[in-house]
């Protein structure tokens, strides 16, 4: 398998943080489209564990043999599966609450032709979901592996908590520069590096951590030279390691789309990393960004009504998961919002983090057999399953892309009614969860499960009522079409 799929340079992935002092639920918000050519989602739950001394822990995809730790943390775990093998995509939130996603960031300057090489990359996002506690301990363990072991592509990870946010961005070797995004602040990112200055005056780690020769590196190769010899005040990470291929259509778009929504003004200059909140900002105001179509949508409809809006936007042809991690004080009531594989088709359901098993339908092969096989897929796995809830929603999606000015009025009016309904009822298990978890902490986790597992029943079976109702509805209108032509 390449080390840098052919689709990187132009799909992958939009992120959204904001700051806790700039939510409206007093704690961080994270969203994230994952887009991946191809993939299919399940999901896994993984258990705290002990381990024999001596323990190591390896990768398909990478070299590097690493000692296992005594102890590792559960976790939520979304696995991305394709016939290829998807080595940077799967998203996470463990136990403590430490969510953890990428973006691919196209390339570095750094040669791709062997002469710097990396130990790690599908293994990293696991390491720092087993191993972390908090998000700043989450950037720790990334920049320990980095540096031990070296890593082979060039992608922005972002590690968050309750109650910090932090952007780590790694290149291909040992090189990486980690910042924490302000408590009053939003970011987003598309696909390329946004770190620009680095204090490196920052050596109690308060907002930057780095890489010992982050400098030393591109000095040597020619890639930066100060203005002032020794005064490194003009560093601009983004500017001295991202090589010249970010300059790409979807970035660009997806960046003024973004930013556009989140000001209520003009777009930012692209590669903004992040800038002061000019408001709180709730789920309400992550879910429509996520779910938002490149700027000539409407311009496309008025010329072809069966016109796909995904083109070149936040939600767009490659989107395969979209989630908002709503964090809790109490890691058990964090809920993963999921909506896959497109959010456009699909309601954000509550998926909390303190449940003991997974809905029906939603996980095919267990984790282990999954991390073992998650290079090499059978093709047979990924056919047509009508007891896999991913294929409902598979369909319904693509049948709106036949005609997606006729379809969405249904499906965007039954997933408001939804996501309503949640809103209204979310408060409820909460206060249930938090009456009981003293007294009966088995009954509480299973309060959590059952409303996660029917709410995730609810949407499948929509998302397969709603397809068969848009077959019939459009059949009819053929139908009766010829008919007045008799």
């Amino acid at each position: 398998m390449s080390k840098t799929p052919e689709f990187e340079n132009y799909t992958n992935c939009s992120t959204i943080i904001v700051g806790k002092n700039a939510s409206a639920t007093g704690r961080v918000l994270m969203g994230h489209n994952e887009d991946d050519p191809n993939c299919f989602v399940q999901s896994h739950l993984v258990p705290h564990m002990q381990h024999a001394e001596g323990e190591t822990v390896t990768f398909a995809d990478g070299t590097a043999v690493i000692p296992q730790v005594p102890e590792t943390y559960g976790y939520y775990w979304s696995e991305f599966r394709a016939l290829h093998g998807e080595p940077f995509a799967d998203a996470f939130v463990n136990e403590h609450g430490v969510s953890v996603v990428s973006n691919g960031c196209v390339g570095s300057k750094v040669p791709e032709d062997g002469s710097v090489t990396g130990g790690i990359g599908y293994g990293l996002r696991h390491l720092i979901a087993q191993r972390a506690r908090t998000a700043r301990e989450g950037v720790e363990v990334a920049a320990a592996l980095v540096e031990e072991f070296g890593y082979y592509s060039t992608r922005s990870y972002q590690i968050c908590d309750k109650d910090e946010a932090w952007v780590f961005q790694v290149t291909i070797g040992h090189n990486f520069v980690a910042r924490r995004v302000g408590d009053d602040e939003i970011y987003y990112i598309p696909n390329w590096l946004t770190i620009h200055e680095v204090d490196f005056s920052d050596t109690e780690h308060k907002n930057f951590y780095f890489s010992k020769n982050l400098v030393n590196y591109p000095l040597e190769h020619g890639y930066y030279k100060p203005a002032k010899e020794g005064d490194y005040s003009d560093f601009d990470f983004a500017a001295v390691y991202q090589a010249g291929g970010f300059d790409i259509p979807s970035n660009h778009l997806r960046s003024d789309l973004a930013w556009r929504q989140i000001t209520g003004s003009e777009p930012l200059p692209h590669r903004t990393f992040s800038i002061k909140a000019p408001k709180k900002y709730s789920m309400d105001d992550l879910r429509p960004i996520l779910r938002s179509h490149y700027d000539g949508h409407e311009e496309d409809l008025k010329t072809d009504p069966k016109m796909s809006p995904h083109r070149y936007g936040i939600c767009r042809d490659t989107t395969v998961e979209s989630m908002i991690v709503e964090f809790a004080d109490i890691p058990e009531l964090t809920c993963i919002w999921r909506a896959f594989p497109r959010p456009c088709a699909s309601p954000f359901a509550p998926w909390y983090l303190g449940i003991n098993k997974l809905p029906n339908g939603y996980e095919w092969i267990g984790p282990k057999a999954s991390l073992a096989s998650h290079f090499a897929v059978d093709a047979s796995e990924l056919d047509f399953e009508r007891n896999q809830a991913y294929w409902a929603l598979h369909m319904l999606q693509n049948i709106m892309e036949f005609d997606y000015q006729t379809c969405e009025g249904k499906v965007h009016s039954d997933i408001a009614k939804m996501e309503a309904e949640w809103a209204a009822t979310k408060p409820a298990i909460d206060q249930a969860y938090l009456q009981l978890k003293d007294s009966a902490p088995e009954h509480a986790r299973q309060l959590l499960t059952d409303y996660t597992c029917a709410q995730a029943q609810r949407v499948w079976d929509w998302a397969e009522q709603t397809a068969l109702g848009l077959i019939n509805s459009k059949n009819q209108a053929n139908m009766d079409f010829w008919r007045s032509k008799l």
